[in-house]
Protein backbone atom coordinates (compact mmCIF):
# COMPACT_ATOMS: atom_id res chain seq x y z
CA UNK A 1 0.00 0.00 0.00
CA UNK A 2 2.84 2.66 0.88
CA UNK A 3 4.54 1.42 -2.64
CA UNK A 4 1.29 2.34 -4.70
CA UNK A 5 0.67 5.56 -2.28
CA UNK A 6 4.64 6.49 -3.14
CA UNK A 7 4.08 5.67 -7.19
CA UNK A 8 0.81 7.41 -7.05
CA UNK A 9 2.81 10.75 -5.36
CA UNK A 10 5.49 10.08 -8.19
CA UNK A 11 3.24 9.85 -11.15
CA UNK A 12 1.50 12.92 -9.58
CA UNK A 13 4.65 14.56 -9.53
CA UNK A 14 5.54 13.66 -13.06
CA UNK A 15 2.43 15.25 -14.27
CA UNK A 16 3.09 18.11 -12.62
CA UNK A 17 6.48 18.76 -14.02
CA UNK A 18 5.06 18.14 -17.59
CA UNK A 19 1.99 20.50 -16.85
CA UNK A 20 4.59 22.97 -15.52
CA UNK A 21 7.04 22.71 -18.49
CA UNK A 22 3.88 22.98 -20.92
CA UNK A 23 2.83 26.10 -19.34
CA UNK A 24 6.72 27.44 -19.17
CA UNK A 25 6.68 26.31 -22.84
CA UNK A 26 2.95 27.73 -24.10
CA UNK A 27 4.49 31.41 -22.22
CA UNK A 28 7.90 31.35 -24.26
CA UNK A 29 6.30 30.25 -27.10
CA UNK A 30 3.67 33.28 -26.76
CA UNK A 31 6.32 35.86 -26.17
CA UNK A 32 8.36 34.56 -28.82
CA UNK A 33 4.73 35.11 -31.21
CA UNK A 34 4.37 38.89 -29.64
CA UNK A 35 7.94 40.21 -30.23
CA UNK A 36 7.78 38.64 -33.91
CA UNK A 37 4.55 40.44 -34.55
CA UNK A 38 6.00 43.80 -32.58
CA UNK A 39 9.14 43.34 -34.98
CA UNK A 40 6.79 43.37 -37.91
CA UNK A 41 5.01 45.99 -36.70
CA UNK A 42 8.40 47.88 -36.67
CA UNK A 43 9.72 46.66 -40.08
CA UNK A 44 5.90 47.81 -41.53
CA UNK A 45 6.47 51.04 -39.80
CA UNK A 46 9.71 51.91 -41.65
CA UNK A 47 8.63 51.35 -44.82
CA UNK A 48 5.72 53.72 -44.58
CA UNK A 49 6.56 56.92 -46.68
CA UNK A 50 7.74 59.46 -44.98
CA UNK A 51 7.07 61.77 -47.73
CA UNK A 52 3.91 62.17 -50.08
CA UNK A 53 3.69 64.68 -52.73
CA UNK A 54 1.48 65.78 -54.62
CA UNK A 55 1.54 67.77 -58.54
CA UNK A 56 5.58 68.22 -57.95
CA UNK A 57 8.39 68.94 -60.17
CA UNK A 58 12.26 68.14 -59.57
CA UNK A 59 15.26 70.30 -60.99
CA UNK A 60 18.61 68.51 -61.05
CA UNK A 61 21.64 70.62 -61.67
CA UNK A 62 24.85 69.82 -63.43
CA UNK A 63 28.66 70.49 -61.24
CA UNK A 64 28.65 74.11 -62.85
CA UNK A 65 25.12 74.88 -61.86
CA UNK A 66 23.21 74.78 -64.73
CA UNK A 67 19.95 72.52 -64.84
CA UNK A 68 20.56 68.97 -66.03
CA UNK A 69 17.11 67.40 -66.57
CA UNK A 70 13.45 67.96 -64.87
CA UNK A 71 11.45 65.50 -62.76
CA UNK A 72 7.90 65.65 -62.31
CA UNK A 73 4.47 64.02 -61.38
CA UNK A 74 1.42 63.95 -60.58
CA UNK A 75 2.53 62.16 -56.76
CA UNK A 76 5.76 61.15 -55.32
CA UNK A 77 6.07 58.56 -52.56
CA UNK A 78 9.63 58.79 -50.48
CA UNK A 79 10.15 55.57 -47.82
CA UNK A 80 12.97 56.01 -45.64
CA UNK A 81 14.39 52.74 -45.29
CA UNK A 82 15.80 52.60 -48.71
CA UNK A 83 15.67 56.02 -49.12
CA UNK A 84 13.76 55.79 -52.28
CA UNK A 85 11.18 57.26 -54.10
CA UNK A 86 7.95 55.88 -56.32
CA UNK A 87 6.33 58.48 -58.76
CA UNK A 88 3.06 58.31 -60.76
CA UNK A 89 2.72 59.05 -64.01
CA UNK A 90 6.30 60.76 -64.69
CA UNK A 91 7.57 63.17 -67.20
CA UNK A 92 11.46 63.63 -67.34
CA UNK A 93 12.70 66.49 -69.73
CA UNK A 94 16.98 66.23 -70.19
CA UNK A 95 17.92 69.71 -70.86
CA UNK A 96 21.93 69.01 -71.47
CA UNK A 97 23.54 69.07 -74.74
CA UNK A 98 22.83 71.28 -77.55
CA UNK A 99 20.12 69.01 -79.28
CA UNK A 100 16.41 69.69 -78.47
CA UNK A 101 15.49 68.75 -74.76
CA UNK A 102 14.41 64.97 -74.63
CA UNK A 103 10.70 64.30 -72.97
CA UNK A 104 10.52 61.02 -70.98
CA UNK A 105 6.88 60.09 -69.36
CA UNK A 106 5.70 56.44 -68.18
CA UNK A 107 2.93 54.86 -65.83
CA UNK A 108 5.09 54.76 -62.80
CA UNK A 109 8.72 55.64 -61.80
CA UNK A 110 10.90 54.16 -59.35
CA UNK A 111 14.34 56.60 -58.23
CA UNK A 112 16.61 54.97 -56.12
CA UNK A 113 20.92 54.10 -55.37
CA UNK A 114 21.08 57.37 -54.25
CA UNK A 115 19.19 58.92 -56.80
CA UNK A 116 21.46 57.53 -59.52
CA UNK A 117 19.20 55.55 -61.29
CA UNK A 118 15.38 55.82 -62.61
CA UNK A 119 13.38 53.02 -63.41
CA UNK A 120 10.46 53.50 -65.52
CA UNK A 121 7.96 51.75 -66.07
CA UNK A 122 4.27 51.08 -67.96
CA UNK A 123 3.56 52.68 -71.51
CA UNK A 124 7.54 54.45 -71.94
CA UNK A 125 8.09 56.98 -74.18
CA UNK A 126 11.05 59.37 -75.12
CA UNK A 127 10.63 61.95 -77.30
CA UNK A 128 13.11 64.52 -78.73
CA UNK A 129 11.92 67.24 -81.55
CA UNK A 130 14.42 67.89 -84.49
CA UNK A 131 16.90 70.85 -84.05
CA UNK A 132 19.70 72.15 -86.36
CA UNK A 133 22.08 69.10 -85.11
CA UNK A 134 19.55 66.02 -84.67
CA UNK A 135 16.73 64.55 -86.50
CA UNK A 136 13.54 64.03 -84.28
CA UNK A 137 13.68 60.55 -82.27
CA UNK A 138 11.30 58.72 -80.33
CA UNK A 139 11.24 55.42 -78.65
CA UNK A 140 8.77 53.20 -77.05
CA UNK A 141 8.79 50.52 -74.93
CA UNK A 142 6.93 48.90 -71.57
CA UNK A 143 10.06 48.97 -69.19
CA UNK A 144 13.51 51.67 -69.40
CA UNK A 145 16.37 52.13 -66.43
CA UNK A 146 18.38 55.30 -66.38
CA UNK A 147 21.02 56.43 -65.03
CA UNK A 148 21.29 60.28 -65.81
CA UNK A 149 24.61 61.01 -64.11
CA UNK A 150 26.36 58.63 -66.45
CA UNK A 151 24.05 59.72 -69.61
CA UNK A 152 22.80 56.02 -69.97
CA UNK A 153 20.27 54.28 -70.60
CA UNK A 154 19.12 50.38 -70.86
CA UNK A 155 15.92 47.69 -71.55
CA UNK A 156 15.45 44.23 -71.54
CA UNK A 157 12.06 44.68 -73.21
CA UNK A 158 10.60 44.87 -76.25
CA UNK A 159 11.87 48.29 -78.34
CA UNK A 160 11.04 50.24 -81.04
CA UNK A 161 12.87 54.03 -81.91
CA UNK A 162 12.46 56.25 -84.82
CA UNK A 163 14.96 58.73 -85.51
CA UNK A 164 14.17 60.90 -88.71
CA UNK A 165 13.00 58.42 -91.18
CA UNK A 166 14.91 55.50 -90.39
CA UNK A 167 13.12 52.97 -87.79
CA UNK A 168 14.85 50.46 -85.66
CA UNK A 169 13.11 47.84 -83.23
CA UNK A 170 14.18 44.42 -81.32
CA UNK A 171 14.53 43.02 -77.95
CA UNK A 172 16.75 44.31 -74.99
CA UNK A 173 18.65 47.78 -75.82
CA UNK A 174 21.14 49.41 -73.87
CA UNK A 175 21.94 53.08 -75.04
CA UNK A 176 25.22 55.29 -73.90
CA UNK A 177 24.78 58.80 -75.01
CA UNK A 178 28.08 60.14 -73.77
CA UNK A 179 29.33 57.63 -76.55
CA UNK A 180 26.45 57.86 -79.11
CA UNK A 181 26.55 53.70 -78.71
CA UNK A 182 23.15 51.88 -79.53
CA UNK A 183 23.24 47.95 -78.85
CA UNK A 184 19.95 46.39 -79.39
CA UNK A 185 20.83 42.25 -78.07
CA UNK A 186 18.27 40.69 -79.90
CA UNK A 187 15.59 40.71 -83.38
CA UNK A 188 17.12 43.41 -84.74
CA UNK A 189 15.47 45.16 -87.07
CA UNK A 190 16.23 48.53 -88.92
CA UNK A 191 14.67 50.17 -91.95
CA UNK A 192 15.70 52.82 -93.75
CA UNK A 193 13.92 55.42 -95.74
CA UNK A 194 15.39 55.00 -99.62
CA UNK A 195 18.01 57.35 -100.84
CA UNK A 196 16.74 60.53 -102.50
CA UNK A 197 18.22 60.12 -106.19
Amino acid sequence: MRNQRTAHRFKVSIGMMLALFCAIGSFWLLELMNRSGAELQADRRLNEPDHIIERFSLVRMTKDGKPSYIISGDKLTHRPVDDSSEIDKPVVRSLSGENAPMDIHAARARIDDDNSRVVLSGDVRIDRAASATAQEFRLRTPELTIYPDEDRMQTDKPVSITSGAATMSGIGMAVNNATSQVEVKQRLRITYPPHPR
